[in-house]
């Protein structure tokens, strides 16, 4: 299966590590705008589909590199679909990015989180993977100590953690990627025509 499963150890690392630096005291964290759903196209689109995402996850990566941008293409564009990023982080890196994108909303959000996907492999291996977040969210406009403050904020981390938990409550989610299209669970990096029968299926 082209998924990831769940690490129930990261429960107990949101007010764990990473001390916020005296920079961090400087910057705001506008938890309104954080925990705001963040949703890629017409909000009034008959159809959404969700995607419960681990950042550091692999296969998540392989999804965005193969099937996101012509499920994108053909139907979120074209306003037969939206489509809902949830943070499923299953690590305390990947607790961390999801954090820090929440430090940006709409077209800036998706963009981020694809440039995080595409570096995926280079900064989930460095030998200081936060500070390497960082520099990918600087590339995004996000600045040193606002990153810091989105990805120490104990409150964030906590509506982060308890969205994982609704979802598996919810939708039994317990590995990455998992997709919701209308009422049908898909689980796994699958191929774009899995995700298109459907998609179809449901806009017929």
């Amino acid at each position: 299966m082209h998924r990831r499963t769940l690490n129930l150890g990261i429960l107990s690392l949101a007010g764990a590590a990473l001390a916020p630096s005296v920079a961090t005291a400087a910057a705001e964290v506008d938890l309104e705008s954080a925990v705001m759903p963040r949703v890629l196209g017409d909000p009034d689109a008959p159809l959404t589909m969700i995607e419960y995402s681990s950042l550091t996850c692999p296969h998540c990566a392989s999804f965005h590199a193969k099937s996101y941008k012509p499920i994108v293409e053909t139907y979120v564009e074209t306003g037969r679909m939206k489509f809902e990023m949830r943070d499923f982080p299953l690590d305390q890196y990947a607790l961390r990015a999801s954090a820090m994108a929440r430090a940006i909303d709409g077209a800036r959000y998706f963009a981020l989180i694809d440039l995080i996907f595409k570096q995926q492999s280079t900064w989930t291996r460095a030998s200081n993977p936060i500070d390497a977040l960082k520099k990918i969210g600087r590339l995004a406009g996000i600045p040193a100590e606002t990153a810091d403050a989105y990805m120490t904020n104990g409150d964030l981390l906590d509506s982060i953690l308890n969205g994982r938990i609704a979802a598996q409550k919810t939708y039994d989610v317990n590995s990455t990627p998992t997709f919701v299209v209308g009422d049908e669970v898909i689980r796994g990096a699958e191929p774009f025509e899995t995700f298109q029968k459907v998609i179809e299926g449901k806009l017929a």
